[in-house]
């Protein structure tokens, strides 16, 4: 079989495992898009997106177009004569004139089992909402918000500690191996399309800064859940005395008390159980265990945390 012509259309880490494997299987890409370069770091140092740099260095040309709407970023993107599209958290819409552009269309590599978290944070949204499972789905591109046809899924376990880079990395990993798949029953038409269900349709809302506060109402549970998916970006904090404090890990412990009571240590009751901080960091600190923390830091046990309103 007569391998098809790519485009690829990525930006994260994320994408650059799918990319990668790709290349070594012995593909063409003809192009990259991935999003243009940001300033990024404490230095706001303009910086290529993962994928933009991993393309340069195997020498495949890289296109960032702020829009693909326009009459040129069209006939550029057809110009490149490619079969298929392989999109991977690439972050910008494709208008139905890129869609239809490859012979045999565009495919996502989607973060999750759909129709559940459609939309832009489902590996963050699975682990905050408790899921068992997540997975990755291979999906035939529309118009609609990760509404396509399916035509690969394989599923994954989740636990209640798993963490998003933990996800990040599985999935990245099983995305890869799923579109190699795909392809080849794609070109010679062996591939099952499966129309999304109508139920069980949830949205992964892209994350923000606003959901990083602890409410220390909420189950200690949930807390965890939040803590695990939110690291590293956009991070979990607590306030303590006008000090933020982030905290990249936590365990759940069977204590009660008063909803932001210290209890011992770094321990926190919360509406159900307490939580047990275990990385914590201050400002312009770098993360310190709990021990390491509380010898420079003074937070006794009674003192009474509150959530800050701004």
């Amino acid at each position: 079989m007569i391998k098809p012509r790519l485009i690829f259309m990525g930006t994260p880490s994320f994408s650059v495992v799918a990319l990668q494997a790709l290349v070594e299987a012995g593909y063409t890409v003809a192009a990259v898009y991935s999003q243009p370069p940001r300033p990024s770091g404490r230095g706001h140092q303009v910086t290529k997106s993962p994928v933009h740099q991993y393309a340069e260095q195997v020498g495949i040309p890289v296109l960032t177009p702020k829009s693909l709407r326009n009459a040129e970023a069209q006939a550029e993107f057809r110009s490149h004569a490619a079969d298929l599209a392989v999109v991977a958290a690439y972050g910008l819409i494709l208008p139905k004139e890129i869609l239809e552009a490859p012979r045999l269309g565009c495919i996502n590599i989607h973060a999750s089992l759909l129709p559940r978290w459609r939309g832009a944070a489902p590996i963050q949204r699975a682990i905050m909402a408790g899921d068992t499972q997540s997975g990755i789905t291979i999906m035939q591109m529309d118009e609609g918000l990760d509404t396509g046809v399916m035509l690969l899924s394989e599923a994954i376990t989740l636990s209640p500690l798993t963490t998003t880079p933990e996800l990040h990395d599985q999935l990245a990993a099983l995305g890869a191996r799923l579109v190699l798949e795909a392809i080849p029953q794609l070109m010679n038409g062996t591939i099952q399309p499966v129309v999304q269900p109508e139920e069980g349709v949830t949205y992964a809302h892209k994350l923000t800064k606003a959901e990083s506060q602890i409410d220390w109402q909420r189950p200690a549970d949930e807390i965890q859940r939040q803590v695990n998916a939110l690291y590293p970006w956009p991070g979990v904090y607590f306030v303590h005395e006008e000090t933020t404090l982030k905290v990249a890990t936590a365990e759940v412990v069977p204590l009660a008390g008063n909803p932001g009571e210290v209890l011992e240590g770094l321990t926190i009751a919360c509406g159900k159980d307490a939580l047990k901080i275990t990385s914590i960091q201050k400002p312009g600190s770098k993360w310190l265990s709990a021990d390491d923390f509380l010898r420079g830091y003074a937070l006794k046990p009674g003192t009474r945390l509150c959530r800050v309103t701004n």
